[in-house]
């Protein structure tokens, strides 16, 4: 059996060793998103870094949902081609052009819909308008990298990307705050044009090499586009709905509170460091588990590592509730109260344990069950919003949790079906939330 099954499936399942650069790009790349936050304040000012916090978290409500299918794909069709002996070069012209007609559609949208974000989302900032579009144009190869050296096995490549993105964005913001810079455009040019150096970096190194090999058509790179797709938007859009909803809802006197609130959202995802460490540790041997076909050991180490995620839920919760209030005093200077970090915490320990399971849902092939379950996810947050309180926080906060829990409860219920269904794990589909990071570049 589990022969036949690593016969059948012969797609990547990293070594142990390749998570450790991963890790390190994915600290480096959380570590300076903190850092970015905190000199462009310094820089420009609490009130005039609100186009900068909407661009932030519009940016990655957008970019990775519509752009993590298509990296994850395309490094499924490469290791695919590899375990075969097959080339691969023909597979990414075929993502190239999936990429491009995507992007320009995004692009078309994004410009079509300009006059609406420069007023209401980016304080009258066409600058900002801008660089959105610009994003669209520059994830879209970091992506395509990305899953270039996934699905190679270059996981020192992976890191080199998510490292080089995140330290060039804060390089550019320090220079600029330095310079005595306070456009705030530059530093909105900053946030999106941190990928092409990244790409530019992994492609002197010659990491995105790829062989000729035999014709490639669109289905084998979309079995389940999308399904990708329509839950990797919702996810995405969710995780970053917070600072969204209440930029838009806040008025034109409380920009501060808005900068203010997306601080409070970076600080409720410190957590995220350990998750994503526990995913780098556990997944590797679940994938190899799945990969022998030990569907026993395979659930009981599932259900070790969401343990362990409810315990770093836990800890990131009680964490913000007790030392939540001085730590974003500390750090940003922001005055936050005990209940509004609390409430992030909890949101934010609940999407992290909704996406262990989710991920778990796609490995048993339920796919279309995680799209359903992000979508309900943000139809749940929109509700509550809408209905649940005049207050511009807690209205917010509670949308969040509300958002977070129906997708928990709708992924759980997911994997007991598929698991009593008597679906079996692909060990490539778990080894691909390893490189998962819907939090953010």
């Amino acid at each position: 059996m589990s022969e036949g099954l690593e016969q059948s499936q012969p797609s990547r399942v990293p070594l142990p060793e390749g998570t450790v650069p991963v890790a390190i790009g994915l600290f480096l790349a959380g570590f300076t998103a903190y850092a970015f936050f905190k000199v462009g304040q310094v820089a420009l000012g609490k009130e005039h870094f609100k186009p900068i916090v909407a661009l932030w978290f519009t940016t990655f409500a957008l970019v990775p949902g519509f752009y993590m299918p298509i990296e994850q794909e395309l490094g499924r069709a490469i290791a695919h081609r590899k375990a075969l002996g097959q080339g691969s070069l023909p597979v990414v012209r075929k993502m190239i052009a999936l990429s491009l007609a995507l992007s320009s559609i995004l692009v078309v949208v994004i410009l079509a819909c300009s006059p609406w974000l420069t007023e209401h989302m980016f304080e009258g900032y066409w600058a900002v308008t801008i660089a959105l579009v610009i994003a669209f144009i520059a994830y879209a190869p970091m992506h395509m990298a990305r899953g270039i050296v996934s699905g190679s096995a270059r996981f020192q490549a992976y890191g080199i990307i998510m490292g080089v993105d995140g330290l060039s964005r804060i390089g550019a913001c320090t220079l600029l705050w330095i310079l005595g810079v306070e456009n705030v455009g530059a530093y909105a040019i900053a946030v999106v044009a941190a990928p092409l150096v990244a790409v530019s970096v992994v492609a002197l190194r010659k990491d995105l090499n790829t062989q000729d090999g035999p014709p490639a058509t669109f289905a084998e790179i979309t079995p389940n586009l999308g399904w990708l797709l329509l839950g990797s938007v919702m996810g995405a859009a969710l995780v970053n709905a917070g600072p969204l909803g209440v930029n838009i809802l806040a008025n034109s006197g409380e920009a501060a509170k808005v900068t203010a609130f997306g601080n409070g959202v970076l600080l409720s995802r410190v957590p995220l460091f350990l998750f994503q460490a526990v995913q780098a540790a556990l997944l590797p041997r679940l994938a190899r588990l799945a990969a022998q076909g030990a569907f026993a050991e395979f659930r009981h180490g599932l259900s070790t590592l969401v343990k362990i995620v409810i315990g770093v839920a836990v800890l990131g919760t009680v964490g913000s509730f007790v030392l939540g209030p001085w730590a974003l005093q500390l750090v940003y200077g922001d005055g936050l109260d005990r209940r509004t970090l609390t409430l992030l915490a909890l949101a934010s320990g609940l999407y992290m344990l909704a996406l262990t399971i989710a991920q778990a849902v796609i490995a048993l092939h339920g796919h279309r069950f995680v799209a359903y379950g992000w979508l309900a996810a943000m139809a749940s947050f929109v509700s509550v919003t809408a209905f649940a309180s005049d207050d511009l926080y807690l209205r917010v906060e509670l949308g969040l949790v509300a958002g977070s829990t129906a997708a928990l409860v709708i992924f759980a219920f997911a994997l007991r079906t598929q698991l009593a269904n008597g679906e079996t794990p692909d060990a490539a589909l778990v080894a691909e939330g390893i490189l998962d990071s819907p939090f953010g570049e």
